[in-house]
């Protein structure tokens, strides 16, 4: 892969180490070395400077914030309380549809189904018009073996991302910051991850969908107001959204997966 215009070059000779690793500051580069390395302990340190990287990010888009924040309540603009506490304020009614977001309606994709008993277990419980598989349950052999090797793949690319821990395809998923990561890690020219807010999950799943269609060619086939309307999302949706992202990245051999012999 070649180095886009703002993109640093990775050390070229020698082994890699800590103070070569804390020097860059692309994340572009970082992941172009991951992906190019096959040693242990590298992956290990890359990985580790990744996260670093984030964090730093982070903070000092928490420090602009604050300052940009201090300056409107010195002018009168902004008297009341600090940025992202309506958003924490507004977090245990994310799980139901509030009347200030307004009905959106994403091009170009299918629905998932809302449901009104949102839960981490049995979402398409008995007795629901709407209990069916979202878009075709993907049945094949070894389905269990093929989606926990799925969910291990969405962990390791995940895994130097802060707030993002995967363990299953439900609840996981429901700030929309594990779908913001998995796609920040094959485009992060698409977005500024470190910019992105825990609590907001409207924008961090319009974002993530939407630049995974945009740049990976991924239709976006989950519902934004449906994921809204439930504290965990159905892990069939998810599941089926992964397996067509994961899908779209072979395609751009983004992903490389083993070829079987004769």
């Amino acid at each position: 892969m070649e180095a886009g215009p703002g993109t640093q070059a990775a050390p070229r000779s020698g082994p890699l180490t800590s103070e070569q690793l804390a020097a860059i500051d692309d994340e572009q580069t970082l992941n172009d070395m991951l992906d190019k390395t096959e040693d242990f302990e590298q992956r290990r340190m890359i990985r580790a400077a990744m996260r670093d990287l984030l964090k730093r990010k982070r903070e000092q888009r928490d420090r602009e914030r604050g300052s940009r924040q201090k300056d409107l309540r010195q002018q009168g603009v902004c008297p009341g309380a600090p940025a992202g506490s309506v958003n924490k304020g507004q977090k245990a009614a994310n799980g139901l549809s509030s009347p200030q977001q307004p009905q959106q309606k994403m091009t170009g994709k299918a629905s998932a189904p809302s449901s009104s008993r949102p839960g981490p277990k049995s979402p398409d419980s008995p007795g629901s018009p709407t209990a069916q598989p979202c878009f075709g349950e993907a049945a094949v052999p070894n389905s269990k073996h093929v989606k926990q090797m799925l969910l291990d793949w969405c962990r390791a690319k995940t895994e130097p991302y802060e707030g993002v821990s995967i363990k299953n395809f439900s609840s996981s998923w429901a700030d929309g910051l594990a779908f913001c990561a998995l796609v920040h890690r094959f485009f992060p020219e698409g977005f500024e991850y470190c910019t992105l807010d825990p609590y907001d999950r409207k924008a961090n799943f319009e974002k993530a969908f939407k630049t995974a269609e945009k740049l990976g060619g991924c239709p976006a086939l989950l519902d934004v107001d449906d994921l809204l309307r439930m504290k965990e999302p159905d892990w069939k949706c998810v599941y089926t959204y992964i397996q067509e992202f994961y899908r779209c990245l072979v395609e751009k051999g983004l992903v490389k997966t083993k070829k079987k012999t004769p």
